[in-house]
């Protein structure tokens, strides 16, 4: 009778295991995806600003002409 109870016991051990490690993988990639998007807002706002410097340049060496 032991080692039935062993076993059991064992069984819900891992998954219990299991359990916390999914959780904090889930915990992880959750805050990977917002790390993400707060990258991506960073490297559009970098585009629009770099767009708008380059505009202003090309009117500046237009009115060079």
């Amino acid at each position: 009778m032991f080692w039935p109870m062993l076993a059991v016991a064992l069984g819900f051990l891992g998954i219990a295991v299991l359990g916390v490690l999914g959780i904090k993988v889930f915990v992880e990639a959750r805050r990977l995806g917002r790390q993400v998007a707060r990258t991506t807002e960073r490297i559009q706002q970098a585009a629009e600003d770099l767009e708008r410097a380059a505009t202003g340049l090309a009117r500046t060496g237009e009115t060079l002409r």
